[in-house]
């Protein structure tokens, strides 16, 4: 075999190893995504609900239904609060 045919054969060897381990990572890289994704996907059905959950609560309190004596809560309940006069004031204009 020449020097040629042999570099050449070694470039051919090589350039098809590379694309085997460049699939080999590529599958690994979207099984992880995968993981990721379904993840990061429960979390966010999880915020959603707290999402909701809060919304439930600020009624409840602000209408007197529900009980709290938690000042963090209270205080984000009167913030909202303000807020909800300042959205009304701006939708009027």
């Amino acid at each position: 075999m020449s020097f040629w045919e042999k570099v050449k054969s070694d470039v051919q060897k090589g350039l098809k190893e590379g694309a085997s381990k460049a699939k080999e990572k590529a599958e690994e890289l979207v099984v992880e995504g995968k993981k990721l994704y379904g993840s990061f996907d429960l979390k966010r059905q999880v915020h959603n609900e707290f999402y909701e959950l809060g919304g439930i609560m600020y009624e409840l309190i602000k209408n007197g239904t529900e009980k709290t004596e938690d000042i963090k809560a209270l205080g984000i309940v009167q913030k909202i609060k303000e807020l909800e006069i300042k959205i009304t004031a701006a939708d009027k204009k």
